[in-house]
């Protein structure tokens, strides 16, 4: 395949300080959004009551939260679910009260209004599987993050693995961000999105560093950006075509898939398209800022036997 030339290739790099402040900006945000509102549990996390109840009109979300605060249900969360008519309440763990008691109180509680309400489900998560899910959740994308980190360190080099897990580590807290700033539940579908947000960032990032050091082996002549450049220009199709096929897929779950994967459809779309944006200019901005250069990527030379001895007179 012809080498495209210099003169052709997109400039990525001439943004790379404009985008790496922008990064920073976000991370920022991010973190001071997860330190204040934290994240929004969803009850695999919390544990306790969930209930979802049906109404034979559209439920008046506000007139619900009065009546159940009436009733010793402060602590009460209540969203539609899927429809107007569907109602989803998370009651926190009440200590001697078994679920199916909180559920028939809440029923209970919400009929004296005259309403005609469905009891369509009720579950119980204990908080000591929550804590148990919350500890192996995040120990599992500790450890993702450090065997990605060892892996790429020895495919292809230390500069490159510290700009891929950057990549990586930007894009879960973005992800994060997103879900605390928005307060959207944060439950076992979404923390299965956030790892295969992980998964299909570091696909992306490996197409582009194996690119970048295939390149300066081939090209001898050009400074970094510059390959770089050539390197991200020569994989943009590629980008292009795996980013937009998936988020068309991602747009029908996130559209037509329902409320119970609402938020993995929003975790895995915006990880896909800000995981795109983080092999471009995060990963490859932070080799180069680290001083990436031909010398770091030729392969060894490696003597023959005997290349040492002196020549027969």
């Amino acid at each position: 395949m012809r080498l495209i030339k210099v003169s052709e290739t997109i400039n990525f790099m001439k943004l790379r300080t404009v985008m790496m402040v922008l990064s920073a900006v976000l991370l920022i945000g991010s973190v001071a959004s997860l330190a204040v509102n934290s994240l929004n549990w969803g009850l695999d996390f919390t544990g306790g009551t969930l209930i979802e109840v049906g109404y034979d009109k559209p439920a008046n979300l506000s007139q619900i939260r009065t009546t159940l605060n009436e009733t010793d249900f402060e602590d009460a969360v209540v969203q539609n679910f899927g429809s107007s008519e569907a109602v989803l309440i998370r009651i926190a763990p009440r200590e001697g009260v078994k679920s199916a008691q909180i559920g028939n109180q809440v029923v209970s509680a919400l009929r004296s209004t005259g309403d005609n309400v469905e009891m369509r489900r009720i579950e119980f998560v204990g908080p000591n599987v929550g804590e148990e899910l919350t500890e192996q959740g995040g120990l599992a994308m500790l450890v993702a993050l450090l065997c990605i980190l060892v892996y790429v360190a020895m495919r292809f080099e230390w500069r490159f693995a510290l700009g891929s897990v950057s990549a990586l580590a930007h894009d879960v807290l973005l992800t994060l961000g997103l879900f605390s700033i928005l307060q959207i539940e944060f439950d076992l579908t979404v923390l299965a999105a956030v790892l295969a947000v992980i998964g299909y960032s570091l696909n992306d990032t490996i197409v582009v560093c194996d690119r970048i050091r295939e390149n300066f082996r081939k090209i001898r002549k050009g400074e970094p950006n510059e390959i770089v450049n050539i390197s991200l220009t020569q994989t943009l199709n590629r980008t292009i075509i795996t980013s937009l096929t998936t988020v068309l897929v991602l747009l029908a779950l996130f559209y037509k898939g329902g409320a119970l994967i609402h938020g993995f459809a929003t975790a895995l779309l915006f990880g896909v398209i800000i995981g795109t944006y983080s092999s471009i200019y995060v990963a490859s901005s932070v080799a180069l800022a680290l001083g990436i250069s031909k010398e770091d990527l030729m392969p060894p030379q490696v003597e023959k036997e005997g290349a040492d001895l002196d020549p027969m007179p």
